[in-house]
């Protein structure tokens, strides 16, 4: 299997199979962390789990209501923040060396989102 790795302007995320510990990879164009396999693994089911909830909130709230909403697993914390169409990203590294990032352009987060249900080759 080969390495994957998935970027346009403002983001990036990939996977290598082969590498010993940090097989995955999240980041901007000016930052990166790599990952574990759980920590990927993580980052890519509640991402997508909170874009289930952003789009679910569609129908719940006003166009000009913001909302947050959090999710977390025992290696990472996420939150987003905005309106249900259009939202920032952040994470937390709970273990180990402990990282945090973010996403705050609204696009940004759409496109890793698609790209992070692609990512799942593992």
């Amino acid at each position: 299997m080969q390495r994957f790795i998935k970027s346009d302007a403002g983001w990036r995320i990939g996977w290598d199979p082969e590498a010993s510990e940090f097989k995955g990879l999240i980041g901007t164009d000016s930052w990166a962390v790599e990952l574990t396999e759980g920590e990927l693994h993580d980052f890519c089911r509640l991402l997508s789990q909170l874009s289930d909830i952003m789009n679910q909130m569609a129908a719940e709230t006003m166009d000009e209501e913001k909302i947050t909403c959090k999710a977390e697993s025992n290696l990472l914390w996420m939150e987003v923040t905005g309106y249900p169409q259009a939202y920032s990203l952040r994470f937390i590294l709970n273990s180990g060396r402990r990282a945090e990032g973010e996403w705050d352009d609204a696009s940004v987060v759409a496109d890793l989102c698609q790209a992070a249900k692609i990512l799942r080759v593992f």
